[in-house]
């Protein structure tokens, strides 16, 4: 559904992207990671037709955003990091607008527009003015314009960003909810974020594609997950508590708490770790993720390690090597896409 190649985009003397090539099939989630100034949201916005490419070729759905920018646009929804909202508009009025702004047939606007709301959870505040709605429900409503329309594709850039812990919650299960149904393309410059949500992740660095591997493999190139805990209470007591959990070798116990190492899944082992405090009669104060992060994936990828994981089986791009572009992959074998 969404081909890339070669694509190449400069800002006066800044090299904003750099050969950059990749091919997402139909129905998969991909996430964009790289840390801030990488070349994800400049990729995104020639993506989505709202900034000329300097060199390369991107079709959308079999269509070139170039040549048939009108037409490619209509296959995609998008929602900007800075979603575009009008305060003064309650939230069904303002998709009634995207929706006739996107040439929907007015018999079917109502209908496509109350469904959306029901499914972005929006039908409580569907009356409500835009400019009244806490920051998540705005993330909900700038998802919602972005499914007016029904597109085939999907394009988020940063789509928690600002959010609260429960609301990036909320947002990340819409998002998965799109897999199988919408190609999703989300950028993020959060390590977990794309772990969650993704089947495979693209990494940029300096404009660059330096990696790419599917998501569960991504966690396992960065290293252990760790989380510090702290509380008030025994130490000792806690410490074997959680020890229980996990085992006595990924405890360490600190001056102000402990920090555990989680081999298994993060989501599952946490709630494990917090009732595991409270059962020892510790008061829990806090609970920080220290990792794996994306500094040191890219130690990893760019960095001394680069080689090691290479071998461990991580696919680093060649296209972090100037002398060697990254060849596009093959479409799957029911891509249906029109060869470039």
């Amino acid at each position: 559904m969404i081909e890339v190649r070669h694509l190449t985009r400069s800002y006066g003397a800044t090299l904003a992207l750099d050969d950059v090539s990749f091919h997402i099939g139909r129905g998969e989630v991909v996430g964009f990671l790289g840390p801030n100034g990488a070349g994800k949201s400049t990729c995104m916005k020639i993506l989505t037709g709202s900034l000329a490419p300097g060199g390369g070729q991107v079709r959308l759905g079999g269509l070139d955003v170039s040549a048939a920018p009108v037409a490619a646009r209509r296959q995609v929804g998008f929602l900007p990091e800075a979603v575009p909202l009008y305060p003064e508009s309650s939230v069904r009025d303002f998709l009634f607008f995207v929706a006739e702004l996107k040439d929907l047939p007015r018999d079917a606007i109502a209908e496509q527009v109350a469904r959306i709301m029901d499914r972005c959870g929006l039908l409580t505040v569907a009356d409500r003015l835009v400019g009244h709605l806490s920051r998540g429900f705005r993330q909900r409503t700038g998802l919602a314009q972005a499914l007016v329309g029904d597109p085939p594709i999907l394009i988020l850039d940063e789509p928690t960003t600002g959010l609260d812990p429960h609301q990036i919650v909320e947002i990340r299960q819409l998002i998965r909810g799109f897999r199988g149904e919408k190609t999703v393309l989300l950028s993020s410059h959060i390590l977990a974020e794309v772990g969650q949500i993704c089947d495979r992740v693209l990494i940029l660095d300096n404009g660059r594609l330096v990696g790419e591997d599917r998501a569960e493999n991504l966690v396992d190139a960065a290293g252990t997950a760790t989380v510090r805990l702290t509380w008030e209470g025994s130490r000792e007591e806690v410490g074997k508590a959680l020890a229980a959990v996990v085992g006595e070798d990924a405890v360490r116990l600190t001056a102000t708490g402990a920090e555990v190492a989680i081999a298994g899944n993060p989501v599952e082992i946490k709630p494990k770790l917090v009732e595991s405090v409270l059962r020892a009669g510790g008061k829990l104060q806090g609970l920080e993720d220290r990792g794996p992060t994306l500094e040191d994936l890219f130690l990893r990828l760019t960095g001394a390690d680069a080689g090691a994981h290479a071998a461990d089986g991580f696919r680093t791009s060649p296209a972090a090597s100037p002398q060697s572009p990254l060849p596009p992959p093959p479409p799957p074998p029911d891509s249906d896409e029109v060869p470039l």
